[in-house]
């Protein structure tokens, strides 16, 4: 049976495991018995996150994207860092703990499966327990897209789809070049279909700079060299493009559709939609509807 950390979570954190019945129907099922998740979260900023498995009975990757930990597998100590991909496979003896002055940030997934050892032959580890890929937006998108997966009520259907996430997110490890020596180029495309699946969310500029594998001043300068405007004035654009498009196609109130993209205060982001759009919402609807 998976053992996660106890670790107590941390504000922005998150942990989800599969009940054990549950893991037991996937690996049963044709869909997901080849691959699966059995467990998976992103801890932000784990002061005091440690481990000690002696016993370990599935697989379990790590992607390390800030700070770092005291590693030691099968009796070898080691080191990791930021951009580094920690891959743990079933059996091996382990322990690691965030340095405590400068703790990792993680994101990580438990995984078992008919296939799962060839899955983990083909990361392209080579032999080694750590292989480092960079600070890379792609992986850091992957990963959040297993999480999406949570407050469903361990559905079946979203934990297949779960597991062609996890299967994506594998295979696009060995595609993965090391990318220390060289300035990595911003994803823009993976940052912007990160916003486009997050609509009802309010992200911040921390959540996406992490998703850029960036500080928050980095990222905001070079995005906005990139595209002239910020990533959070981007965001609200995309937020009053989806207001704008249900209010043409369906007949929801603006009340609504603010709360559907994650404004509570139908009455602020009335006020956004206004200063963007020149338009009320309601003289918006009332316009359109009398467009060919």
């Amino acid at each position: 049976m998976t053992r996660t950390s106890q670790w107590p979570l941390p504000p922005g954190s998150t942990r989800y495991m599969v009940p054990g019945p549950v893991a037991q129907e996937l690996a049963r099922h044709p869909l997901t018995r080849d691959l699966y998740p059995l467990a998976f979260g992103h801890y932000r900023h784990a002061a005091g996150h440690h481990m000690h498995r002696q016993q370990h009975s599935d697989n379990l990757l790590i992607y390390c994207s800030d700070g770092q930990a005291w590693l030691n597998v099968e009796g070898e100590p080691l080191t990791v860092t930021p951009g580094d991909l920690l891959l743990l496979p079933r059996g091996a003896s382990h322990r690691y703990t965030a340095d405590p002055g400068h703790p990792w940030t993680v994101h990580w997934v438990h995984f078992g499966g008919e296939l799962a050892d060839l899955f983990c032959d083909q990361l392209g580890f080579g032999g080694k327990w750590i292989r480092h890929v960079g600070q890379q937006s792609r992986l850091l998108v992957d990963f959040n897209g297993l999480l999406a997966v949570q407050h469903t009520g361990y559905r079946l259907a979203r934990l297949i789809h779960a597991s062609n996430r996890l299967r994506q997110l594998l295979t696009a490890i060995p595609l993965s070049s090391d990318i220390e020596a060289s300035k990595p180029a911003l994803a823009i495309d993976d940052i912007h279909g990160y916003m486009r699946e997050h609509l009802d969310e309010r992200l911040t500029l921390a959540q996406l700079a992490e998703i850029a594998g960036l500080s928050e001043a980095h990222f905001a300068t070079r995005y906005k060299a990139l595209t002239g405007e910020s990533p959070i004035q981007h965001f609200l654009h995309l937020k009053i493009e989806q207001a704008c498009q249900l209010l043409d196609t369906t007949s929801l109130s603006f009340r609504a559709i603010s709360s559907a993209l994650g404004y509570d205060d139908s009455y602020y982001f009335s006020r956004l939609f206004k200063k963007i759009m020149g338009h009320s919402p309601t003289a918006y609807r009332q316009m359109h509807r009398h467009q060919a």
